[in-house]
């Protein structure tokens, strides 16, 4: 039987994901420091106001409030021992909201990094975060989640180790790293180095790609170059909204549901088959992002100086690829090396 991702992938050229969970949370009350997932058990109206939200703005996917909800992370909070409990009532309140929503949604399972540096720079072994890893997966199953997402990574040994812990939970999943370096991830990862390693994956994610980053025009580049470099699954774009600024005491992101519209609408024509957004993106900018990808016509994958004058400038030179990381601006896409 085919996972209800796949069957909306089977039917749609493109899906709308949700936004943010993190920022969202801040808004709603969640004080600096502390651990989102407890929410999950002491808040669980709060959890459903969060969910509810990308699904009545249209979104076909929504991720769990279980990004940090690792041994590693939930350490820094004494909540190391509560993975399974946190993960479960994450992924519950989630297919009960999916549930009720009277059309297919499919729920995510947030898998975020563990926050330690992975052998041989770091003292975390490969067989200790599949560990971790597996352990949160066994309890977002548990909950009813549809299908692992693993996202924000950086180095492509944790990448490995998330997917190995999926595959042994026996549930389908998806990946997306963070591309905030000059076009790299943090530890140094480019788009056409995640191409290959998601190439060489057997078995692989349904989807893969980027989220939060920079910027949304960076992200977009990077969307070319998964691509470009000939992406061997569906591509996921999970832009920011906007810049952060600190304004009034809070951060605050300043793109705009109409930026985030015309992002959206770059996204699809750079290539990408799940869009959303991340840090920053409200019901309303998703409100906006669907209307924008329902009613414009798909046009032909855009420049780089399209997307820097619908979305502003770029944070680096280039991509992070090659010798020259100079974009070659009158060609489509980026430049590969």
């Amino acid at each position: 039987m085919a996972d209800a991702l796949s069957e909306l992938l089977s039917t749609r050229d493109w899906l709308l994901a949700d936004g943010a969970t993190g920022t969202n949370l801040f808004n709603m009350g969640l004080g600096s420091g502390d651990s989102p997932e407890i929410w999950n058990v002491e808040k669980p109206e709060a959890i459903r106001a969060l969910y509810r939200g990308p699904i009545e703005a249209g979104s076909d996917i929504f991720l769990t409030n279980t990004f940090g909800g690792n041994a590693s992370r939930l350490t820094l909070h004494h909540m190391q021992d509560r993975v399974g409990e946190l993960n479960r009532a994450g992924a519950e309140i989630g297919r009960e909201m999916a549930d009720r929503a009277g059309r297919k949604v499919v729920v995510a399972g947030s898998m975020g990094p563990t926050g330690e540096v992975m052998s041989p720079l770091g003292a975390l072994t490969h067989d200790r975060a599949v560990e971790m890893f597996e352990e949160q997966a066994q309890g977002l199953k548990a909950g009813g989640v549809d299908v692992l997402w693993i996202e924000t990574i950086s180095a492509p040994e944790e990448y490995r180790a998330a997917a190995e812990a999926a595959n042994r939970v026996g549930l389908p999943w998806c990946g997306t790293m963070s591309f905030d370096t000059a076009g790299r991830t943090m530890m140094g990862t480019t788009s056409a180095d995640m191409t290959t390693l998601v190439g060489r994956m057997d078995p692989g994610p349904l989807a893969f790609g980027a989220n939060c980053g920079v910027g949304a025009s960076d992200l977009l580049r990077t969307v070319l170059g998964f691509v470009e470099a000939g992406a061997p699954r569906p591509v996921i774009a999970k832009g920011n909204a906007g810049i952060p600024k600190y304004v009034e005491g809070h951060i605050h992101y300043d793109g705009t549901p109409s930026v985030m519209a015309d992002y959206a609408v770059l996204a699809r024509d750079c290539g990408a088959r799940i869009i959303g957004g991340c840090c920053g993106t409200t019901p309303d900018h998703l409100v906006a992002m669907r209307e924008a990808l329902e009613r414009r016509p798909r046009g032909e994958r855009p420049t780089l100086e399209r997307i820097e004058a619908a979305l502003g400038g770029f944070s680096s030179a280039g991509d992070g690829t090659g010798e020259d990381t100079t974009p070659k601006r009158e060609r489509r896409g980026r430049r590969r090396g």
